[in-house]
């Protein structure tokens, strides 16, 4: 059923909240099928347009209105591009994680593993680009040191996801965006619960040392560090990135991301004596930023049906017949969006489009309302139908069987860090 309202002159469409979970369900169909993520959610948002009550034209009007409002986090993704890009390619991100690695030392191969991995994600590399770059070392620690594949995959992924919540990735440019708040405001607030993720992935990691399968001699790859730039200029790119996005919260002189992330990686590159290769960066950037904005008009285009549907009055009555607080409500969306579309980013945005509003409206605020649903969007976003689950798996040869089992371990992960933002920004209200 479909519902017109009149409010000042403008004309509002909702559809019911059987379309909405139809075009979830449609597009989590296609995302398994291999059809591309953004064409899944397209096809899953003009579907449930259609069955949730709206006639083509409005359905149309809507999934062109969620992704109108998710333009300007495009445009800052795509500028996040260059930082991305100085990181990969200079080698300044392997010179980071093999520092990292090597000062810890084989004893705490693990632990170094996490860390690793966590730093390369929180400094603003993709969380699967942090696992793939990291993977080949801790190949290499897992045959020198007897860990099972399980083990290192799970200390990889663990610290990606806690390095992501306080990174300048899509997802928290997304969650910052939603809620109008400095990007630097959601990276802290993903600090103490990422402490707690890290804690946790060694403790799970260290669970499955011996259990799984083991690395042979043959998939060890010789990494060659002759010319990888050292670890200071290395991080020149990221520090300059964050402090220039701490000027606003510190000093209240606002420097955009879109300036601030691709300044960091020009002066990075300066400081590495890559000047000359910083278009090559650039474009190599863009490449991996490109699928991620071509993704999330998709989701946009999802986030306004699911954003103009009851969905959200179920969820509301189904936390009031709980007797659940309210502020719930925030890693709930988070965790059940990040479910559906298998991805942080996509995840973060429908639950922080689609949420936003009615959170402030029940007195959350917007602070606490970004950090919930980010840390909830977490939980699920390594399932099967999702890239990142397939990328992670085929980085340490590890076969579909094995892979799946993990799953149980990642989403732990993901819930304490999603249990802790919400015991600190809705119980205690920090």
């Amino acid at each position: 059923m479909v519902s017109i309202l009149h409010s000042k002159g403008v004309t509002m469409i909702t559809v019911s909240a059987l379309g909405a979970i139809v075009a979830l369900t449609v597009a989590i169909f296609l995302i398994l099928r291999k059809v591309s993520p953004a064409y899944g959610m397209l096809v899953g948002a003009l579907v449930g347009g259609l069955i949730g009550g709206a006639n083509l034209t409005e359905t149309v009007s809507l999934m062109i209105g969620g992704a109108q409002g998710i333009t300007t986090a495009v445009m800052r993704i795509l500028a996040a591009g260059v930082l991305a890009g100085v990181l990969i390619e200079s080698g300044a991100a392997n010179a980071i994680a093999e520092t990292i690695v090597k000062k810890l030392g084989e004893a705490r191969a693990l632990l170094a593993l996490t860390l690793a991995t966590m730093i390369l994600t929180a400094v603003g590399v993709f969380v699967d680009v942090s696992v793939i770059t990291v993977s080949p070392i801790a190949l290499a620690l897992a045959r020198r040191v007897d860990l099972s594949r399980p083990a290192i995959l799970l200390a990889m992924i663990g610290g990606g996801k806690a390095g992501n919540i306080m990174s300048p990735n899509p997802n928290g440019i997304a969650a910052a965006d939603a809620f109008d708040l400095p990007l630097t405001s959601v990276m802290v607030a993903g600090i103490i619960p990422a402490i707690f993720g890290v804690i946790l992935t060694y403790f799970l990691a260290k669970h499955l040392m011996s259990k799984g399968s083991k690395v042979n001699a043959e998939e060890v790859i010789v990494i060659d560090n002759h010319h990888l730039p050292q670890f200071l200029p290395a991080m020149v790119a990221p520090l300059v990135a964050i402090i220039l996005l701490a000027l606003r919260p510190l000093f209240n002189i606002s420097v955009d991301p879109l300036i601030a992330l691709p300044l960091g990686g020009l002066i990075g590159a300066i400081c590495m004596g890559k000047l000359k290769n910083v278009n090559q960066y650039a474009i190599v950037g863009l490449g991996k930023m490109a699928p991620v904005a071509i993704m999330l008009l998709g989701t946009g285009a999802l986030a306004g049906i699911i954003a103009h549907s009851g969905l959200k009055d179920v969820l509301i009555n189904g936390l009031e017949a709980s007797g659940l607080p309210s502020y719930v409500l925030a890693p709930v969306s988070g965790a059940l969006m990040s479910l559906a579309t298998a991805s942080t980013t996509a995840g973060t945005v429908v639950a922080s489009n689609v949420f936003s509003s009615t959170l402030l409206e029940l007195g959350v605020s917007s602070l606490a309302g970004a950090a919930m649903i980010h840390a909830g969007a977490t939980v699920f976003d390594h399932m099967p139908h999702g890239s990142f689950f397939h990328a992670t798996g085929g980085c340490v040869n590890m076969d579909i069987k094995e892979r799946l089992k993990l799953i149980p371990y990642e989403s732990a992960v993901g819930l304490i860090m999603a249990v802790v933002s919400t015991l600190i920004f809705g119980v205690f209200k920090f």
